[in-house]
């Protein structure tokens, strides 16, 4: 059992659920603008004139510029403090939200959309690390929960807010509602959040230079890939060279040199490497699957923006529920390795269900699936996060969460681009392989050697024939993806085998990196 005298933040605030809040407000609106933006591109290439290539780009660099800012979060956090930072950061992502709904062509909207994902790509690592930092060790575990239903629900509600601000609105309110929200979150952390001492740290310029190539290079393959039909194109073959000479010089680097940008001891811990690992897993298999069910609702089986929404909504209630739950058997002492690997299980199993949809699945099938898969993500992400801070010196939680949260956008990066991918080229078999068997003999209705003789309602006719191939040719594509999402799923319970079990339910303060109550109000504010 843990004393009093022990359980106490690292960072002690004098109200530290107003803190939350602010902190909270933040992590959302970062986290919505990865998704929020997509179903207002169509709108964007209308007003500005943008071809469809051009206006990719909008979602790429802000993509881009968030994974290479993203690694420096602990570098700058000891270098200018961590409370200067975080409201910097704010600060520069409200604005830069403001001139993206203020852009006019499609230049100024890449550069204030890159600009945007540099500056909140502190946001999510830092809300993490302060959540830590400024509650009890013995109430960690909740705020974890806490600020994962930011994190899981966002992807989730984005395409719905920007899709409705788009229809009711204009698209430029994608980028305006984060203002207000914003400026909210900025008066609350100017007000309560403290900050850690500041550390005096060199900053590695040759790993920072390798780490940047790398991510950048695999970024652009990633989001370009189907743009230039992947390795047909030379473009394709500079981005995979450029990835693999980083990386191989980063290893290197890394391994050997001294005052790196990661410190070595974070690498050392077994389950914080094998919580890396479940984050990309988590960013494949959740974003992906966000990625695939808008459009399939809307396309295929007729949905508008509100029904969507309706659908998709469950998987927040579902992910809501079980990060709570999971809080909770954490603090009870339950076994971290059971909770991850029972969460994966449920999610495996929520997408076996969904490789069986049809065009015919009704909206209590749908909605179904995604509360149960809600409910295995939820399981898995807040013992996954417990454990891999709890063995962590309280001196690399900054390091250590921005790693995690760029582990998640490298998933998502990388699991989006394989669903789409593959959908393409599905799609193109599935219809290929369709279209071979209507035939007269295979509809035993419709003599298609004859339909010449009709003219416009011979063409009529084929046109339809034509449009439900598409449809079912299509559902089979999204059938094949949710298939492999589903083994990959269940491919990470064994996984959990491997993981040391941390002991969550009391947790401490390491002596020498605990912070009283009289040092936290002497830090800077």
């Amino acid at each position: 059992m843990v004393g009093a005298e022990q359980d106490i933040p690292l960072l002690p605030v004098p109200n530290p659920m107003l803190l939350t809040v602010g902190i909270m407000t933040a992590s959302l609106i970062q986290v919505l603008d990865t998704t929020i933006a997509n179903v207002a591109i169509p709108h964007m290439q209308s007003t500005l004139g943008a071809t469809s290539d051009e206006v990719s780009w909008v979602l790429t660099s802000y993509i881009v510029a968030m994974a290479v800012a993203m690694p420096i979060t602990g570098w700058l956090a000891d270098r200018i403090g961590s409370r200067r930072l975080f409201v910097s950061s704010v600060i520069g992502f409200v604005i830069s939200s403001m001139l993206c709904g203020m852009a006019q062509n499609v230049t100024e909207m890449v550069l204030f959309r890159a600009l945007q994902g540099a500056t909140g790509a502190f946001i999510s690592p830092l809300a993490q690390a302060a959540m830590i930092d400024t509650n009890k060790p013995s109430r960690q575990a909740q705020m974890m929960a806490i600020w994962g239903m930011g994190i899981m629900i966002g992807p989730i509600m984005g395409p719905i807010l920007g899709g409705w601000l788009t229809e009711n609105w204009n698209w430029r309110w994608v980028f305006y509602v984060n203002v207000p929200l914003g400026a909210v979150s900025l008066a609350i952390l100017l007000a309560e959040l403290p900050s850690r001492p500041i550390v005096k740290r060199r900053f590695d310029v040759a790993g920072f230079a390798m780490v940047g190539i790398l991510l950048t290079s695999l970024q652009l393959l990633l989001d370009r890939g189907n743009h230039i039909d992947w390795f047909e194109s030379i473009e394709a073959w500079i981005y995979l060279f450029l990835l693999l000479s980083s990386a191989w010089m980063a290893v290197i680097h890394f391994s050997t040199a001294s005052n790196t940008l990661f410190d070595r001891a974070l690498f050392a811990d077994p389950n914080f490497i094998f919580a890396g690992f479940f984050s990309v897993a988590i960013g494949v298999v959740m974003f992906a699957v966000m990625a695939l069910l808008p459009p399939m609702l809307q396309r295929l089986f007729g949905y508008g923006v509100i029904d969507t929404g309706m659908a998709l909504m469950p998987r927040g209630v579902g992910t809501l529920l079980s990060m709570q739950t999971a809080g909770l058997l954490v603090r009870r002492g339950v076994d971290p390795r059971k909770l991850i690997a029972a969460g994966f299980t449920i999610a495996g199993i929520s997408l076996w269900e969904m490789s069986g949809w049809t065009l015919q699945t009704d909206y209590q099938h749908i909605a179904m699936s995604g509360f149960v898969q809600g409910l295995g993500m939820g399981l898995v992400f807040i013992p996954m996060n417990a454990s891999a801070f709890a063995t962590l010196p309280a001196l690399l939680r900054t390091d250590g969460s921005s790693l995690l949260n760029l582990s998640r956008s490298i998933g998502s990066s990388v699991g989006i681009s394989i669903v789409t991918s593959l959908l393409a080229r599905n799609l193109q078999t599935s219809h290929s392989d369709l279209a071979g068997k209507i035939t007269a003999s295979f509809t035993q209705v419709i003599d298609f050697s004859t339909l010449d003789r009709f003219q416009d309602y011979g063409e009529a006719v084929l046109r339809l024939v034509d449009a439900e191939v598409n449809r079912q040719a299509a559902m089979i594509a999204y059938v094949d993806d949710f298939y492999l999402m589903m083994w990959m799923t269940f491919a990470m319970v064994p996984f959990t085998l491997l993981m040391t079990r941390a002991n969550l339910a009391t947790p401490t303060v390491p002596e020498g990196e605990r912070l009283g109550a009289q040092q936290a109000a002497d830090l800077p504010h």
